[in-house]
Formats: structure tokens, C-alpha cells, sequence
């Protein structure tokens, strides 16, 4: 199937409603004109191009958006470009996680002054790959091995695809190299000193050369496969979550401890993973004994704890009370 295939089948998965309008998100990248120049002939469809300065690498940011507007100038599509100095937001917090959260929340912005349904981004199977085996190396259960997500909600009406998640990066440079459009090339994408670039440059073409020439195949079907389990799992995480979560205290979370002592382990732990997502918690920063604690505070053992990002956690006689510093500050 081709990546022209792939997305058709991606968009029409989306509500009749919402499709006919979107926002590609595209840094100017490889990967993300590919998507742009994909997304632009594609029948009956209407886009925005948008483009976020991170400012993290000074005069290469720069240039980035002032290449994307030049591209969108002559393909006569709009853009949307803004400006956020990313490393001072984060102030000492995760910048990847910080970066991402920023990045998402204004695309949402976008999409919703565009009246779009949909927001694109340009990750493809290496991408995938890469992903789910960073997860498995730094230790994680099955919601690292679910990789990146095809669709995910953002806001009422708007959902975040990932129409390429099925393509191999190769597809879209020869692509890209057949029609005779340009893109830039992100100088930190080489630098070794990173994890997720030695997965990309060294340590992954070893193991598709030496052991698995199918190796990304293989992780990206490991990735659906954990996806599918994963949404069952949280179907009854979910269930416990409603039963066990009482009315807030002010800006406090709070939460049955009697209820939740006949669930297992397991069932604790999937229940405040969607609490920390849905309350966009940093969960990067939570590690597996981080989640194992709050087990131990809904069983009484652990009376308090203080979580990273500034998370607080107390057991009090019939429930855990849960807050952040930040939102009550």
C-alpha cells in the first residue's frame, strides 16, 4: 500500500463531519513535508499548515519557519507560526515532555480557530520502532510497548492522526526526491549523545543487519498488538476509576481506599495512570516503585509520598487523597 493509500485510509476513518478540514503540523522536516505534500492533494481536503519555533536551536530554528512559510507561500496554502521559548517554560522540568505538551496544546488552539477536526503529524513506522524500543530498554509495561498512537483526542471535535504510522521513512525521502521538494535537516538529529539518535543511527541498523531485517516490522506489529490489549485494559481501569473517584476537595483528588482493597495490584496502578494523564501529570518523570507506592498507600503501608512534578500523595482512614503543588499554589 502507499503512503498516499495509508493516508486516505487514516482520514476516512475520521467522522464524515471533520474530515474535510485539518491542520498538518510540520517543522520542515523530511518526514513532515512529506506529509504536507501528501496531505495537499489529497480530494475534497482543506489544510493549514502549522509550524511552532521552539527556539532551542537558535539561527537553525529560524530558518525552519522561515522555510516553512516560503513552502506554504508556494504551494498557496496558510500557515500558522508562533514563537514559545520552550526551554524556559520548562525550568528545569523534562524539556522533551514540556516541548510536546506545549506543541500539542497549540495545535489544538489552531485547529479549533480553523474550525479543523483534525491535526496530522508525520511520524512513520522507524518512528514506531524507535519508540517502543526505547520503551522496552528503559523498562516499561504494556502501555510503553503500545508505541505512538494512530488517532488520539485533543479536544471536543478535534482528534490527533498519525497518518504514517505504516510508512517507512524510506518511502517518503524517495518520494520527496521523485518530485523535487526540498526539506531541511535538523543538525540534533545526529547528535549520538542522545538515546533515541543512537536507536535511530547505530543500534537499530545493527539489529535489522545482524539479526532481524524485518526488525522494524516486527516492533511496529508489537506496538498494535499491545495497543489492542491496552484498550481493554483501561476499559476496566476506567470502570475502577468511576467507582473509586469521590466528588474533589477544592483541587484535591480523592478516592476510596475501602473500594479499592479489593482491587489487585495491577487494577491500582492502571486506574492512576489515567488519573496522571488526564490530569497531564508528568508521568516520564514516574517510575515502576513510583507506581507501586501508591498501591501501598491505598493499602495503608505508606502514609504519605511526594511524587515527581510535584505530586502529593496522603492515606487517610477511608481514602487516598491525591494534589499537585502547582495547581493549589
Amino acid at each position: 500500500m502507499s503512503p498516499r493509500e495509508r493516508l486516505a485510509g487514516c482520514l476516512a476513518k475520521l467522522p464524515s463531519e471533520c474530515r474535510a478540514r485539518g491542520v498538518v503540523a510540520i517543522s520542515g522536516g523530511a518526514d513532515s513535508v512529506a506529509l504536507a505534500h501528501l496531505v495537499r492533494s489529497h480530494p475534497k481536503t482543506t489544510i493549514v499548515l502549522a509550524h511552532l519555533n521552539h527556539q532551542l536551536r537558535g539561527a537553525e530554528s529560524d530558518g525552519d519557519e522561515a522555510f516553512v512559510r516560503e513552502l506554504a507561500a508556494r504551494w498557496s496554502l496558510p500557515v500558522a507560526t508562533a514563537r514559545i521559548d520552550v526551554a524556559e517554560r520548562a525550568r528545569g522540568r523534562n524539556l522533551e515532555q514540556t516541548a510536546r505538551t506545549i506543541r500539542y496544546d497549540w495545535l489544538t488552539q489552531i485547529a479549533l480557530e480553523h474550525q479543523a477536526g483534525w491535526i496530522a503529524t508525520a511520524h512513520t513506522a522507524d518512528d514506531q520502532a524507535e519508540t517502543v524500543l526505547h520503551h522496552f530498554l528503559r523498562g516499561t509495561g504494556l502501555s510503553g510497548l503500545s508505541g505512538i498512537a494512530e488517532r488520539l483526542p485533543l479536544a471536543d471535535g478535534v482528534t490527533l492522526v498519525r497518518p504514517l504510522l505504516d510508512v517507512r521513512r524510506q518511502e517518503l525521502l524517495a518520494m520527496l526526491e521523485r518530485d523535487g521538494i526540498a526539506f531541511r535537516v535538523d543538525a540534533s538529529n545526529f547528535d549520538m549523545a542522545m538515546t533515541r539518535n543512537r536507536l535511530r543511527h547505530e543500534i537499530l541498523p545493527i539489529l535489522e543487519r545482524e539479526v532481524n531485517a524485518s526488525l522494524v516490522d516486527v516492533l511496529t506489529r508489537t506496538a498494535t498488538q499491545a495497543q489492542e490489549c491496552q484498550a481493554a485494559v483501561t476499559a476496566v481501569a476506567q470502570d475502577w476509576l468511576v467507582r473509586a473517584e469521590k466528588p474533589r476537595s477544592q483541587r484535591i483528588l480523592v478516592f476510596d481506599r475501602t473500594l479499592l482493597a479489593s482491587a489487585l495490584p495491577f487494577w491500582i496502578r492502571e486506574m492512576f495512570r489515567l488519573v496522571w494523564k488526564r490530569e497531564r501529570w508528568p508521568m516520564g518523570e514516574m517510575n515502576a516503585d513510583d507506581w507501586r507506592r501508591l498501591e501501598r498507600l491505598v493499602d495503608g503501608q505508606l502514609p504519605r509520598h511526594d511524587f515527581p512534578g510535584g505530586v502529593h500523595a496522603r492515606s487517610q482512614r477511608h481514602v487516598v487523597q491525591i494534589w499537585r503543588t502547582e495547581l493549589s499554589d
